[in-house]
């Protein structure tokens, strides 16, 4: 297992810009603005790094075969028709929001479009970060924090905004967490099964293996050290902790890790340590196998966190099509020594964390901060992390965005993801 962590590396929009959406409320969508008007200025932003690799064709390609071009085509005249802070941190909230659930509509197979399969997560990714250079490149004619408002931007657009539990009497409430696709710069037309799941599960009821039924809502977070400083992950979970009907019965992060077989990661460690591994915006955490680095914003915890989801009951009834393994590994520095030691057994007492069973990047981290937040917030709440298999499967001509072999893929797993929910949330 060591050799395998080591080698892995709203409504009416949705009404109006995309006629295929399930059905929803016919209010109108924002009228676009004239487009030579004062409020209308643009002027183009310097990208950063995960913005900059949208200069290559098959970002639009992803986006225009998903049917979601419609929303990059009229965000920038629905932020034209703003006409004061508070109508621009509306109007962003509200076409993340309709961005979200039209993707989950469509992985769901409520919204048809485009010739890419249903689930493919990539196309929302793509459109989300066209839409936010052209937050970056407006230039309204009243002040604004476009900082905050792209984080009101994104945080919408990957299910933070409007996606509590219904709280129906009887029907358990599982919550999880996806991330986008990464290490774009080896191969752009990556995707991440962990985003797929999410999209195909958000709101969807399962039937338990004990037969009773859970409601699952789920995020998808982004690959950025950045991010995780601000709070994001702290902001997605701790409503699902609040207590009360609406709060979850079992939480657990997900994100794509070894080949050919899922992990549930035993324990997650507090520090980064993956560089020179970089983010999707090519930023470093500054945390290494010798010199791991705790993450700015980070609560107060102990340095290794343990699963508290039922590994036996997940690995004893899941193993088709893919293995499912608990992982115990960890690396530490020992109580009084001075350089990184891998284990198979878990960490020994008063060590420092140097990486978890899913290493220390940010799958490790949200791992981390989630169940540290669960001992803070609902000690009781089952908690931990589950790897999945890396997504293969891409044809091997560049210019072919999916195949075959890479749908039945995504599907497989994600399919997988819901049959350890099934067994885990009993």
């Amino acid at each position: 297992m060591m050799l395998l962590r080591r080698a892995a590396s709203a409504a009416a929009l949705l009404a109006s810009v995309l006629p295929f959406a399930a059905p929803t409320p016919a209010t109108a969508a924002p009228a676009p603005a004239a487009a030579d008007g004062p409020a209308c200025r643009t002027a183009p932003a310097a990208p950063d790094r995960e913005q900059a690799r949208l200069a290559d064709p098959r970002t639009t390609a992803l986006v225009d075969r998903s049917g979601l071009a419609g929303f990059v085509r009229r965000f920038p005249a629905a932020l034209c028709g703003a006409r004061s802070a508070a109508e621009a941190a509306g109007t962003v909230e509200a076409w993340g929001e309709a961005l979200w659930w039209s993707a989950v509509h469509r992985a769901q197979g409520r919204r048809p479009g485009g010739d890419l399969a249903p689930g493919d997560d990539r196309p929302l990714y793509w459109a989300r970060l066209r839409m936010t250079v052209q937050l970056d490149s407006w230039l309204p004619e009243f002040a604004v924090d476009k900082a905050a408002l792209r984080t009101r931007f994104e945080d919408a657009s990957r299910g933070l905004a409007d996606n509590d539990f219904t709280g129906t009497p009887g029907v358990r409430r599982v919550f999880i967490s996806g991330f986008d696709p990464f290490g774009l710069d080896g191969e752009l037309r990556r995707a991440n099964p962990s985003g797929s799941a999410a999209l195909r599960l958000n709101g969807r009821r399962i039937t338990l293996a004990d037969g009773t039924r859970a409601e699952v809502r789920a995020v998808v977070l982004p690959v950025r050290y950045g991010d995780f400083d601000r709070g994001l992950v702290e902001r997605a979970f701790t409503p699902r902790m609040a207590g009360g009907p609406r709060s979850a019965d079992l939480i657990t992060t997900v994100s794509q890790g070894y080949p050919g077989l899922f992990t549930l990661e035993e324990w997650a460690g507090r520090n980064r340590s993956a560089d020179p591994y970089p983010d999707n915006t090519g930023t470093l955490s500054g945390g290494t196998r010798s010199r791991p680095v705790t993450a700015p914003g980070m609560g107060p915890g102990p340095e290794f966190i343990r699963t508290t989801l039922p590994a036996d009951a997940v690995t004893g009834a899941v193993q088709s099509p893919y293995p499912v393994l608990l992982n115990p590994d960890v690396t530490e520095i020992p109580a009084g020594g001075t350089g990184p030691v891998d284990r198979e057994d878990g960490p020994t007492p008063g060590s420092r964390a140097v990486a978890g069973g899913g290493g220390g990047y940010l799958s490790n981290e949200v791992a981390y901060r989630s169940n540290r937040l669960r001992l803070e917030l609902a000690p009781a709440l089952p908690g931990g992390h589950l790897h999945t298999p890396v997504l293969t499967g891409l044809p091997a001509d560049p210019a072919e965005l999916t195949g075959p072999e890479f749908e039945r893929n995504e599907t497989a797993i994600a399919d997988e993801v819901r049959a350890v929910l099934e067994q885990a949330a009993r």
